[in-house]
């Protein structure tokens, strides 16, 4: 579509944002939390951090991080509010776009509202060293375009046969649209690292075999009662339980992150999201 291609349309960015997108195949595996409590671990380590809660019809980053919003991406999307508008103040200073709860058409947005949707979001360029998108659950062309776009994508899984089935879908699909960055698996709520490595190794083989990728292994996040624990107290574990064994894991894993550099593209990224939504 001619109009995505109009350079005047979108700002220059902050040429060195990473962006990274969280993605899973399925729903309930643990991804809002992960991208919550990366966020905070990259904003501890002093980066510029903005979440971007891609989920268009269940959006539900505000209650975990305890944010009242009053605006979210649906009032960017329908034009009465800008980008700069609806950013909310989280832990630790981080930007954060909330997601719509219940509004069923944002999720099949027009082409005029996606050209306005991606002009306003390449302004978070400027503000931001790392955009953290976290996708909604699925497959839907709006979650793949997101990851399409990033940098690296993580592929958030459990140990549960349809988590994995799941995941692979998702890795599939990447790989079948041609994309450029880099695929990373988390295992989420493992026994232990032995079961969460063996996992990896499995869909990895996979992956290599039917696919000819390679899939990196992003972490192995251990079952932590800590975890729930956070959630009911609407607070990031990382924040709650700094000790715990699964906010050094996410530690560890924002560090990972941090030292991976973003692909050489010199398109920036909200406008590679726009050309694979045309």
């Amino acid at each position: 579509m001619a109009h995505y291609h109009n350079s005047n349309q979108i700002n220059s960015p902050h040429s060195g944002t990473q962006v990274i997108a969280v993605a899973s195949g399925k729903g309930g595996v643990g991804k809002t939390n992960i991208s919550a409590n990366l966020a905070i671990c990259l904003a501890q380590a002093g980066k510029r951090v903005t979440l971007l809660d891609a989920d268009m019809s269940l959006g539900n980053l505000d209650v975990l991080l305890n944010i009242h919003s009053k605006y979210n991406i649906a009032h960017v999307v329908n034009g009465r509010k800008q980008i700069e508008e609806v950013l909310h103040t989280g832990p630790l200073g981080i930007n954060v776009v909330c997601g719509a709860s219940g509004i069923e058409q944002l999720a099949n947005l027009g082409d005029f509202q996606r050209v306005r949707l991606v002009n306003q979001l390449s302004r978070l360029h400027d503000l931001s060293d790392v955009i953290l998108i976290d996708s909604a659950a699925g497959i839907a062309k709006p979650v793949v375009a997101f990851c399409l776009a990033a940098d690296q994508t993580l592929v958030v899984t459990t140990t549960e046969a349809t988590a994995m089935t799941d995941a692979y879908s998702m890795i599939k699909v990447l790989v079948k649209n041609e994309y450029q960055g880099r695929i990373s698996l988390v295992i989420n709520m493992a026994d232990n690292v032995k079961q969460g490595q063996k996992i990896y190794r499995q869909m990895a083989d996979v992956a290599r075999h039917f696919l000819g990728v390679h899939i990196y292994c992003a972490a192995v996040l251990i079952r932590d009662t800590s975890l729930p624990n956070a959630v009911r107290m609407r607070k990031p574990v990382v924040l709650a339980a700094p000790k715990s064994r699964i906010a050094a894991s996410l530690t560890q894993l924002s560090n990972k992150l941090a030292q991976n550099t973003a692909r050489c593209d010199s398109q920036p990224f909200f406008r590679r999201v726009a050309n694979w939504f045309s």
